[in-house]
């Protein structure tokens, strides 16, 4: 199927590795320019040489921090000024910290609410004047199953992610004039560098080997196995293409089945 992606400008934020990394990876290989960024210098200029290779995509790898007003700024200023415009904004941030209603203080919680929670609603609130003007644009947060079924040890995360989809229904609603969709993705247990940690830990609290307590979190997921980022990938690159202009407002769950409710 042809995504109507070739030379689209697409943003993909905390894109060193992880799901960010796999989303940059399945936009490029679609003939997007990608413009990709992390905290970490040394990541995201590795990562780009690798999307360059595998794709021939033309790529621009950023430090910024997205938890921060003055870098989601300067990012979205040097995308403009590199490539002309940005068509799609792939939200992802890493999660929030975990932990009991007892033990989080208000410093914790800050934090969350700046990286999860206001990032995007700064990144949007910068790109989307220009997706305007052009009249075409997607916007596509990735966040989390806790999103739909919270998870107790990690609060911060379950509280904050239920209200971005809020936001996204409510931009969803007032830019579908503009040919703009938003929409989000709630990956389910997927093999990333923080799943791994979060695994490690629980393994560890319940005296479990690191592998024992990955085949029983693969027994609680109907497809009987965990997720690959690049699963998550494929469908943030559809959600960005032009045979999806028509789906908008929508939490996808990619999760194998993981949640179990019906909406």
């Amino acid at each position: 199927m042809e995504l109507g992606l070739r030379n689209k400008v697409a943003l993909v934020t905390a894109s060193s590795q992880g799901l960010g990394k796999a989303s940059a990876m399945a936009l490029a290989r679609e003939g997007a320019k990608v413009v990709l960024c992390s905290r970490n210098e040394k990541a995201i200029h590795q990562t780009a040489e690798e999307v360059r290779s595998k794709t021939g995509a033309s790529v621009l790898p950023l430090v910024a921090d997205v938890s921060k007003v003055s870098d989601i700024t300067r990012l979205v200023d040097a995308a403009v000024k590199e490539f002309g415009t940005i068509h799609v904004l792939v939200n992802n941030a890493g999660g929030p910290p975990t932990g009991h209603i007892l033990s989080l203080p208000d410093e914790e919680w800050e934090k969350g609410v700046e990286l999860t929670l206001m990032s995007v609603v700064r990144l949007a609130r910068a790109v989307l004047p220009l997706m305007e003007k052009q009249k075409w644009g997607r916007i596509i947060t990735i966040v989390s199953v806790v999103a739909k079924q919270p998870i107790n040890e990690l609060l911060i995360s379950s509280t904050l992610r239920p209200g971005i989809l809020g936001l996204s229904k409510v931009l969803s609603n007032q830019y579908a004039k503009d040919n703009i969709t938003v929409n989000t993705v709630c990956p389910g247990l997927i093999l990333t560098k923080r799943q791994e940690e979060l695994s490690a830990a629980r393994a560890a609290e319940k005296k479990m080997t690191f592998e024992e307590y990955l085949a029983d979190s693969a027994k609680t997921i109907p497809t009987g196995r965990l997720g690959v980022p690049e699963e998550i990938g494929n469908v943030v690159a559809f959600l960005a293409s032009e045979p999806a202009s028509y789906i908008n407002g929508v939490n996808l769950l990619v999760d194998g089945g993981l949640a179990k409710g019906i909406y």
